[in-house]
């Protein structure tokens, strides 16, 4: 029993007593109202303090951060299924749990990019604090004609600049932050792809036509046949339909290789571009390790998890106040060459011991 209540009932007691014995009649009732302000005021104070604590927990509530995820592939793929079970983790460990202290708005393409605009208006309409965008430039595009204010974060577009997604990598100069792949890597690709096809003169590129203006193009294909002595055909594939026309298109161009860019488009349908590359007995550089690991000869790219915990990074600095103006564009750092030994006796290809060594993970 509390001080307050103990001194109240006393005061009762004395109350009691002395109005018996001043009245001449002993054991006369108190009036028991005199100990009502005492325990009025204990309820009123108990009743300020949980009304306290419901309007913070409601003002809690309204502050849950809302994290916008507007991804090209499906969830249901396995692209889009550790592209986002990486950022749920990537997240748990800055202390963002889902459910609790974060709340995540999916929005999918289903690989559908005309889909993309319509779903970036959406995460806009229910007022996210930040929007993470993945499967390329087609993702990021979209949210940008969407919403001028609300901070975006790339998961790893290709070529941000020549895109024209940021001004600069320093000063992207809008509301769109990131990470985004340099155009260094196809050069790249193909020094490593040369090594492994020593005959590589004439080769293949599939990728989106969104990537590059036609003088872009022509400039990077001047620059790779001046540098590195290949001529490069670039077939475009928008739409999963273009996939057939540009191998079709292929065996008449009689490549030595062919690249696949990074785009969600070639993983989820990468059964179909391994499927052409064997049939076609054509070597192929492709843009994630999956397909290496399912039979294709080699990839040579960023580190997936590496790109996520850096996108996961930015998120978190953006939700603590900071703007996309002042977070500079960030090149991945971690890259990883993949071979698959077998592949290449299949295709009759001797792999160098130099670039065996050169290879972080060799399949053999």
């Amino acid at each position: 029993m509390s001080r307050r209540t103990l001194m109240g009932r006393g005061s009762i007691e004395r109350a009691t007593v002395t109005q018996g014995v001043e009245g001449g009649c002993m054991g006369a009732p108190s009036r028991p109202h005199q100990g009502w302000p005492t325990q009025l005021g204990i309820f009123a104070v108990a009743f300020l303090l949980l009304a306290t604590a419901l309007e913070a927990e409601a003002q809690q509530a309204a502050k849950t951060p809302r994290i916008g995820v507007l991804f090209l592939t499906s969830p249901s793929s396995a692209a889009g299924a550790m592209g986002l079970e990486a950022l749920r983790a990537s997240l748990r460990d800055l202390g963002y749990v889902e459910g609790r202290t974060i709340a995540i708005e999916y929005r999918s393409a289903e690989g559908r990019a005309e889909r993309l605009p319509e779903l970036a208006a959406q995460l806009v309409k229910r007022n996210v604090d930040v929007i993470v965008t993945g499967g390329g430039n087609v993702s990021t595009l979209a949210a940008r004609k969407a919403t001028t204010t609300i901070p975006i974060v790339m998961t790893g577009s290709w070529r941000a600049v020549e895109a024209g997604l940021v001004e600069s990598l320093a000063r992207p100069g809008g509301n769109i932050t990131g990470l985004t792949v340099p155009r260094e890597l196809l050069l790249k690709q193909i020094e490593l792809l040369r090594e492994a096809v020593p005959s590589l003169s004439r080769m293949v590129i599939f990728s989106r036509k969104i990537l590059d203006t036609p003088a872009q193009r022509a400039q990077g294909k001047a620059v790779i046949q001046e540098f590195l002595r290949v001529t490069v055909e670039i077939l475009d594939v928008e739409e999963p339909e273009d996939l057939a026309r540009a191998f079709a298109t292929t065996p008449a161009l009689r490549p030595h290789a062919m690249i696949f860019g990074p785009d969600p488009l070639f993983f989820e349908y990468r059964n179909q571009v391994l499927d052409f590359a064997r049939s076609a007995r054509l070597p192929a550089m492709y843009p994630f390790r999956d397909f290496v690991d399912a039979g294709g000869l080699m990839s040579y790219s960023v580190n997936p998890q590496d790109v996520v915990r850096r996108t996961a990074r930015l998120v978190d600095r953006i939700l603590k106040g900071a703007k996309p103006v002042d977070l500079p564009v960030e090149e991945p750092t971690m890259y990883e060459l993949v071979i698959n030994l077998k592949t290449a006796e299949a295709l009759g290809l001797v792999i160098p011991p130099s670039l065996r060594l050169r290879a972080d993970h060799v399949i053999e």
